[in-house]
């Protein structure tokens, strides 16, 4: 089959399209037949091993894994003698996990796994987008204990956890306000935000709102602004958290007032997935699609998503459908 291989960490220029060998699924497991995968910022920061922490979570001098991609989507062709929650022909979406290998012709994963049937009004290339930003900005939420008319600021809504997040905080039943340059304000209007901020032309910090929940889905929003914007007992939630002095910062925080810090990573499962499908189907969630790649074009897809000003996500065709 055809993969994406890396061996080393660098530009996206280290991403070359080779063949490997096709798995074979045990027991427990099934083969995906790959439709669609994904290009996120993180898998960007993977490959490029920054920041350094990166080295030593997923290999100091060279990558683990040889083929990155979390998201896909797909069609089943084989299964193992014991699964028994999907059969061959299921159309499929979900997540590969820390284990990666979306980057692929062909992947096997548990049955399990966080894997859910494909809502049915979503191509491949719709569907492989969601598990990224979907499950990241449900879970995060979740963690805000996000309630029926709080007031949510979502700090980079126009990416892809951040027009999952605007979407998914107009489900529970928030106000949501959403920061993002000129050129998506439409875009973020679009999704059901009630205020935008154009983050050109005006600072939030200085509108004198607060809020219950602010999202950085982005990493780049100022930790004593947010701070200050919060209400009392109000969450400020960073999916990029991975700096020693903001964990510091965010712990001092949690620690000696009545406002929490929450960041780091997250825990997806199946069930995120089915319950993203209900949404997703009553067409309250839709992903939003910036570009598309072919599998032999990643390196190009990582350039685009590595400039960071992409709208929604970058999907990527393994397979024409």
């Amino acid at each position: 089959m055809k993969a994406i291989i890396y061996t080393h960490y660098g530009p996206p220029g280290v991403l070359n399209l080779e063949e490997v060998e096709k798995p074979v699924p045990t027991d427990n497991e099934i083969l995906i037949r790959i439709h669609s995968t994904a290009v996120n910022s993180g898998e960007v920061r993977l490959r490029k091993a920054d920041p350094f922490a990166v080295r030593l979570m997923f290999g100091l001098f060279r990558p683990k894994k040889a083929i990155l991609g979390v998201s896909l989507a797909g069609e089943i062709e084989a299964t193992g003698k014991n699964v028994k929650r999907f059969k061959v022909g299921d159309s499929v979406y979900g997540t590969a996990g820390m284990n990666f290998g979306a980057y692929a012709e062909y992947i096997c994963l548990p049955e399990d796994g966080v894997l859910a049937i494909k809502p049915g009004n979503l191509t491949y290339k719709e569907a492989a987008v969601i598990p990224f930003g979907g499950t990241t900005a449900l879970s995060f939420l979740r963690k805000g204990k996000i309630q029926q008319g709080q007031k949510v600021l979502i700090y980079g809504a126009s990416g892809a956890v951040g027009t999952s997040a605007v979407q998914l905080a107009k489900y529970f039943g928030a106000e949501v306000t959403g920061i993002c340059s000129t050129t998506n304000v439409s875009l973020v209007k679009s999704l059901g935000a009630d205020k935008i901020i154009d983050y050109t032309q005006q600072d939030f910090r200085k509108s004198g709102e607060t809020y219950d929940i602010i999202f950085d889905t982005v990493g780049k929003s100022p930790f004593s602004g947010c701070i200050k914007s919060l209400n009392k007992n109000g969450y400020y939630l960073r999916t990029v958290h991975m700096q020693l002095s903001a964990i510091f910062r965010g712990l001092l925080v949690s620690l000696t007032s009545s406002k929490k810090v929450i960041g780091g990573g997250i825990t997806e499962t199946a069930d995120d997935l089915i319950f993203l499908n209900s949404i997703i189907e009553a067409g309250q969630l839709k992903p939003v699609v910036d570009r598309i790649y072919l599998l032999e074009q990643m390196a190009q897809a990582h350039t685009y998503v590595e400039k960071g000003h992409k709208k929604g996500n970058v999907a990527i065709t393994v397979i024409e459908n």
